[in-house]
């Protein structure tokens, strides 16, 4: 009975433990989502590579704008953008408007953003996207 009860105990910590050890997110399948939503979302505006069109949409590839600040960038994919933004060095006034898109969509829509086009980013979760939605 006590060897049961010790294999029970060793199984049930192995399960939790693994389970605490697993990423908080898969960032290549969520950047793989993030590619799709991309493409029907935003592509008609900053293009297929990121790159925008100089002073009307701001480019997404090697935009220092975007890259600064994580949460800005989840808030304007949730609230939109409006007013003057500088994006490497280029002055741009146009609007865009917020996206209805879950927590994980949006979550799937940074990661590839900010892992693409020449960024480097790391990963934004879900649970990132709700605490800035719920501000």
């Amino acid at each position: 009975m006590k060897k049961m009860l010790t294999l029970i105990f060793a199984v049930v910590f192995s399960v939790v433990a693994f389970g605490q050890n697993k990423p908080a997110v898969d960032l290549t399948k969520s950047i793989q989502a993030g590619k799709e939503i991309y493409i029907m979302n935003c592509q008609s505006c900053h293009m297929e590579n990121g790159e925008g069109m100089e002073g009307i949409y701001p480019p997404l590839a090697k935009a220092d704008y975007l890259m600064a600040d994580k949460t800005r960038s989840i808030n304007i994919i949730l609230n939109g953008a409006s007013g003057p933004m500088t994006v490497n060095g280029v002055l741009y006034e146009s609007e865009m408007p917020g996206y209805p898109l879950s927590d994980q969509e949006v979550s799937d829509l940074v990661n590839f953003i900010r892992n693409s086009f020449g960024n480097k980013g790391g990963a934004t979760t879900p649970q990132e996207v709700a605490a800035a939605r719920k501000k």
